[in-house]
């Protein structure tokens, strides 16, 4: 093959001379070829990888976002499950703990620190935050459950050993839910008929006269009746559960018992009233427990969803004027 060659132009001589081509400059000539090739293809390479996506890249960001919604989806479910499990826990220690004389489970324990995870496969990622706050409250949320449920064992053996007791505890409404309502709850409020503030040791339930009142619990009746022990509580019942408990219901207008008869839980007991310092029909309603009066809305769990139990709670701490 005929090879080419490069000619230069000689002012002086006035004729071409051929050029005469070194290994240097050869090799100078395909250096900077090899490293314009090379700039050009990392350009071209960065530009295609911003610009275009491959099959494959696409598939990957898809998996990606449907991975981000699941978790956001997973941390809306486990707050939805914190809410649930707090109302257990909240009713574990102010309710069946408190009826059983139990120790109420500490936060401490409850919440106790548990060991920190690896996320570091995940650090850069857009969710990795989201990913590991919500793995930790899921964490959370079980060493919780675990907590719970051995509560409720717990629990369980001292109710099933203690049925009797539970039998005598006042743990219903004296009146039928559907029939009243909760006017006036345990603490300081204003007397309607003595026209100052003083500290209302039960709850008011609003009822129409004649609206049946409940045994709360199992025991003997010790007062039927209007007495001077009683005073301004007008005609009432007073109940005496054993272990300590002890149920007044006050202003009624009749009577349904005698005193010294025994009582089951649900028994009729009298008729709503107005009797003694009250300013129109309505059941006052106290528990005693060890001769102390306790707020009875926390005794009012037997026969009410946990729905009904917070409708109670809110009514009876509103601030409001008392009925007697």
């Amino acid at each position: 093959m005929k090879k080419n060659f490069t000619y230069r132009y000689n002012p002086h001589t006035l004729s071409y001379e051929k050029v005469k081509t070194t290994f240097v400059d050869r090799l100078k000539k395909i250096s900077f070829s090899v490293a314009f090739g090379i700039v050009l293809g990392v350009v071209l390479l960065v530009i295609g990888m911003n610009v275009f996506q491959s099959p494959k890249e696409r598939r990957l960001r898809r998996e990606m976002a449907a991975m981000e919604r699941q978790v956001r989806k997973m941390s809306e479910t486990v707050k939805r499950n914190e809410s649930v499990l707090r109302d257990l826990e909240n009713r574990d220690n102010s309710i069946y703990r408190t009826l059983l004389e139990a120790e109420p489970i500490s936060d401490d324990l409850r919440m106790s620190a548990l060991a920190q995870q690896d996320f570091s496969e995940i650090d850069g990622l857009e969710i990795s935050a989201l990913v590991a706050e919500t793995s930790r409250r899921i964490d959370q949320l079980s060493h919780r459950l675990y907590v719970q449920s051995l509560s409720f064992d717990e629990v369980y053996r001292m109710a099933s050993s203690k049925k009797e007791r539970m039998d005598h505890v006042p743990a219903i409404m004296p009146l039928a839910k559907n029939s009243c309502s909760v006017i006036s709850g345990f603490g300081t409020r204003y007397h309607p008929i003595l026209h100052y503030r003083r500290m209302h040791t039960g709850v008011d339930l609003s009822a129409k006269t004649g609206t049946p009142i409940y045994a709360t619990g199992d025991g003997v009746v010790k007062v039927a009746g209007r007495s001077d022990e009683l005073g301004g509580y007008g005609v009432a019942v007073l109940i005496d559960h054993g272990f300590g408990y002890k149920s007044l219901y006050a202003h009624m207008s009749e009577v349904k018992v005698r005193q010294g008869q025994s009582v089951k839980r649900g028994e009729l007991l009298g008729l709503v009233g107005s009797t003694g310092l009250a300013s129109g029909p309505h059941c006052h309603y106290e528990v005693w427990l060890n001769g102390n009066k306790v707020n009875p809305i926390y005794y009012f769990f037997n026969d009410l969803t946990p729905k009904e139990y917070e409708e109670v709670i809110e009514a009876a701490n509103q601030e409001n004027q008392c009925l007697s």
